[in-house]
């Protein structure tokens, strides 16, 4: 393909892309294919000779939008909020068309450094004070395996410079992190070598929160039986829940023992632009690291996870690479960021949150989360004055917990009713919700804040909810 073929074909893929976020809301929200539907469509082979891209954007209106669940939908109320807002979009289409990647500081300067201006302008709309140093990586979980590699090298004296956690005679390392914790944190304390047997799972209170006091407990029998408490991972807005660990007893904790404190604030990190909202992380000043997906409520279009540190000095010297083929004379003045996390290239990825920011402006970004905050405090009012349904959690953001538990249905039979009705309104189309456990039993979360949903998008998902409600009821009664 030309430039000039690119030109033409990019117009067309450009006027794609924007009529489907205009029409999106004509799809059902949850893909309505069965498992290998898609496969199937497509060739086995791949093709001997080149075939037009028209051909190719015919089999991406057939085969693959039909595939998708679709989550810039208005009524996508699953999962969390994935806003690629459409400035950030084009943000990520000139990061690859640009084609550059960011292996040194040299390689291309204005990659690292509007990656630096992003950071710093991020870190001012969230509050946090100038003893924070950020970098973009793609995900959470890759963040928390460093965060927990960095905190494992502090502990163990940089032991990856000598027999690694292998070395004899060294007190085994413990990793902390409530029961509500992302699967991810656990995944990364394994990767990262701590092994099971030194993961705890903190217990927390009737809000869901940790319980400070429980961690301190915990801390004190590893140490009373010869281990050495490493890392705490406290979350403010856990998946499942969104609820709020607070930061500051347990970061008291994590300084009596000397451990790292590492601060998940994957989803609900967004509302920090609100200053209102930041009682929320009270304390997270006193962390050593910290990420916050960009990439989820904010709005950047998937992957832009910002990883805070307060000493980015400790992370360069755990992650550090410094092969003669990328050393510069400039190497002294400037950041090099593939010392700063895992990967060694790097995307452009701070196009799409520059571009994200200066199109919204951050009145403009704390105007839509007030608005989602606002619908999911509506919805709240109106489930909580159903006497059949239930608010099953504290809801400090825009994500509910709910059930529909009518008289005299309890236990596994409730348990089938709840993943009966969200499964009607799933298959629907007319909304897509995701259950999860909760005290054991199924619940349905009601994550509200795609990015073209208003008020009368949660009251059509209060409608659907309350109809497969009613039919699940009278379809077990006649069963």
């Amino acid at each position: 393909m030309t430039p000039e073929e690119f030109r033409a074909e990019a117009h067309r893929l450009v006027d794609f892309i924007a009529d489907y976020r205009r029409d999106v809301e004509r799809h059902p929200v949850m893909a309505q294919v069965a498992p290998g539907d898609v496969r199937r469509a497509l060739p086995a082979e791949p093709p001997e000779r080149g075939e037009p891209f028209d051909a190719i954007l015919r089999d991406v209106e057939r085969v693959i939008v039909p595939g998708l669940s679709h989550w810039q939908h208005p009524r996508f109320f699953g999962y969390f909020p994935s806003n690629g807002l459409l400035a950030s979009v084009l943000g990520d289409f000139l990061s690859t068309g640009l084609g550059v990647l960011g292996l040194s500081w040299q390689s291309s300067p204005a990659l690292t450094e509007l990656e630096e201006v992003a950071c710093n302008w991020a870190r001012r709309m969230l509050g946090l004070s100038d003893a924070w140093s950020g970098v973009i990586q793609d995900t959470a979980s890759t963040s928390t395996l460093v965060a927990l590699l960095c905190a494992r090298e502090r502990a163990s004296d940089f032991s990856e410079a000598r027999g690694g956690l292998q070395e004899t005679g060294a007190a085994p390392l413990v990793v902390y992190f409530s029961e509500q914790a992302h699967s991810s944190v656990q995944k990364a304390a394994l990767l990262a070598g701590f092994g099971r047997a030194h993961l705890r799972l903190i217990p927390c209170d009737a809000a869901y929160a940790m319980r400070p006091d429980a961690l301190a407990e915990a801390m004190a029998r590893d140490v009373a039986a010869g281990m050495r408490p490493c890392a705490v991972v406290a979350t403010t807005g856990t998946t499942t829940t969104t609820a709020l660990d607070p930061l500051a007893p347990i970061a008291a904790v994590a300084r009596a023992h000397g451990v790292w404190l590492h601060v998940d604030a994957a989803m609900a990190g967004s509302a920090m632009i609100l200053p209102e909202c930041r009682w929320m992380w009270d304390g997270v000043e006193s962390a050593d690291s910290l990420i916050v997906n960009a990439h989820k409520w904010l709005g950047a279009a998937f992957d832009c996870t910002l990883y805070f540190v307060r000493d980015p000095q400790h992370l360069v010297r755990v992650m550090s690479t410094n092969p003669s083929y990328l050393r510069s004379s400039a190497d002294a003045e400037v950041k090099n960021f593939r010392d700063w996390g895992i990967p060694l290239g790097r995307r452009f990825r701070a196009l799409k949150l520059w571009c994200l920011v200066r199109e919204q402006g951050v009145e403009g970004l704390r105007a839509r989360l007030r608005r989602d905050l606002e619908n999911a405090r509506w919805l709240e009012a109106q489930v909580r004055a159903d006497r059949d349904w239930r608010v099953l959690a504290p809801a400090p953001l825009q994500t509910l917990c709910v059930r529909h538990a009518p008289a005299g249905l309890d236990g596994d039979a409730l348990d089938r009713h709840t993943l009966a009705w969200v499964e009607r309104v799933n298959r629907s189309g007319e909304a897509y919700l995701t259950p999860a456990m909760l005290d054991g039993r199924w619940m349905v979360r009601v994550s509200i804040g795609a990015y073209p949903t208003e008020r009368a998008h949660v009251d059509a998902l209060w409608t659907a909810m309350r109809a497969a409600a009613h039919a699940t009821d009278e379809t077990q009664a006649a069963s």
